[in-house]
């Protein structure tokens, strides 16, 4: 037997080959039966009233077809496995409406495609998604804003390059942060947007010759808009590339906020502590406490990151137009990424939302770090008049002075200045110790920053009103979304129940 007659004894003679539906088609068929059903029963009903509307088919015949969408038994089909009787779902399914609905069941296919079908279907999959994704993120900003609140006058040392370099607070910290996940919000609902438009109408890439109404059909199941382009609908890869890129750009920033907490939580910094309900001990160590709740968070944020480059690489060097590389294999890893979100930030939420900060020990650590030397530079500047790039010369003279003897900031007094000074510029400067003193206080240094987005107490709170009012915001704005969408999906039940309805109260008056 030569190698050819040996694959097709394996494989069969007849599609679907063993291998490729063990590989391609079986894996695809349990995705959709999980996921694209519902989806799928939706756009038919909308394409049903659709045709019946626009007077290409008769209510009788319509209602028939409604019959079988009705009868189909869907945790029958949920439960089904792939068998290759049927290419995939969407055959399976119109058999199965064409069995109670006869032969006119196969109009339900009047005017569309696999094609733009197909393609409604993930982006009514994907819109929920993300929105789940969406109230996540806002869910974990109200947390937040919370801890924000709680900790807005406890001060600790802000770093640059991992060196400590000024006095801050908590909530200033955090408040960056907030910030980010602001702009993640903004690129999941421009994703959000792109996908929120219906392809139905383009059929296989340019449209159909039956006047359709593709407005309609959108309305029907909630999308705002149409794609204008029937080429586009079909062919457009790029709403997926946006979903891809603001997920990975949402799980990269979560991946550095986690690791700032991990090494917070360390015992050599000592500035937060995990909750016991996030943390487990050692088998062999008892004096351990590891938040391995932020471990999972950051590695978790790795694999988002790497599903979603996944979809990117599978779009990139593909043609412009109907393919597979941006259908079944693909889709998968953009759920696992929003709902990857939606986990992982609600995990975030309930660790960050219990910590406890050392405030005690990082203003400690402050009043005894040399972090506020930039304010004495300036105060230098002030009360001395001198150009600021000398007093920065002075301050810069003081931290090595105080070093070599031994000293931290709180022991920073006027006749130390002078010394400085008159290594720097000749003469000691004579200032007041308590404009010295005043100037080394961390607590001082925080609160003369009260510009916009400084760390300032006053200007803390005020940023919290703020940010508390923009949320409120986008919470209604999101509950309206998804309200939205529930009634358009009510809406079109109701129609098909009113004709379900109609049409068995003709049969009842032989009509």
């Amino acid at each position: 037997m030569n190698s050819k007659e040996s694959i097709f004894e394996k494989e069969g003679k007849k599609f679907p080959g063993s291998t490729y539906s063990e590989v391609v088609l079986a894996p695809a068929f349990e995705h959709a039966k999980k996921t694209l059903l519902e989806p799928m029963l939706a756009v038919h009903k909308a394409h049903l009233i659709m045709l019946v509307e626009e007077g290409l088919l008769e209510l009788s015949g319509a209602s028939q077809i409604l019959a079988g969408i009705s009868a189909l038994d869907k945790e029958a089909l949920i439960q089904s496995t792939y068998d290759g009787q049927y290419e995939d779902l969407f055959f399976l399914v119109e058999s199965q409406i064409m069995n109670v609905a006869g032969e006119i069941g196969g109009s339900l296919h009047l005017a569309r495609s696999r094609n733009d079908m197909g393609v409604a279907m993930y982006r009514m999959v994907l819109r929920d998604k993300i929105l789940l994704a969406i109230e996540a993120l806002l869910s974990f900003q109200e947390t937040l804003l919370k801890v924000m609140d709680t900790y807005k006058e406890t001060i600790v040392l802000g770093h640059t390059h991992t060196q400590q370099a000024q006095p801050m607070t908590f909530s200033h910290y955090l408040l960056g942060m907030y910030d980010v996940v602001d702009r993640d919000l903004k690129r999941l609902k421009a994703a959000y947007d792109t996908c929120n438009a219906s392809p139905l109408g383009a059929a296989a890439l340019t449209t159909t010759g039956f006047p359709i109404d593709r407005n309609k059909v959108a309305e029907l199941l909630g999308f705002p808009k149409i794609i204008k382009s029937a080429y586009d609908s079909i062919g457009g890869a790029d709403y997926l590339g946006e979903i891809a890129t603001a997920i990975q750009l949402t799980f990269i920033n979560l991946g550095r906020f986690s690791q700032d907490l991990l090494l917070w939580s360390s015992q050599e910094f000592s500035a937060i502590r995990v909750a016991d309900p996030f943390v487990q001990t050692s088998s062999i160590m008892p004096q351990k406490r590891n938040p391995v709740s932020l471990e999972h968070i950051r590695a978790l944020s790795s694999s988002g990151i790497g599903n979603a480059q996944t979809v990117l690489q599978m779009l990139h060097n593909t043609p412009y137009g109907d393919i597979n590389d941006t259908e079944d294999d693909l889709q998968p890893y953009l759920w696992k990424g929003l709902h990857l979100i939606d986990q992982v930030f609600r995990l975030t939420k309930v660790v960050v939302g219990t910590i406890e900060v050392n405030e005690a020990q990082l203003k400690r650590r402050a009043q005894e770090s040399f972090a506020t030397i930039t304010e004495l530079a300036d105060t230098l500047f002030r009360e001395a008049n001198i150009p600021f790039r000398t007093s920065h010369s002075i301050a810069s003279q003081v931290v090595k002075i105080a070093l070599a003897k031994g000293l931290n900031a709180t022991h920073v007094t006027s006749a130390l200045v002078d010394e400085a000074a008159k290594a720097v510029v000749g003469i000691p400067l004579n200032l007041p110790e308590e404009t010295i003193r005043t100037a080394m206080d961390p607590e001082h240094f925080v609160k003369i920053r009260s510009l916009p987005g400084g760390p300032a107490p006053e200007e803390m709170k005020r940023a919290i009103v703020e940010r508390k009012a923009s949320l409120h915001h986008h919470i209604s704005l999101f509950h309206t979304e998804v309200n939205r969408i529930k009634v358009c999906m009510e809406k079109l039940d109701q129609l098909t129940s009113h004709w379900a309805k109609k049409d068995e109260d003709d049969i009842h008056t032989g009509q």
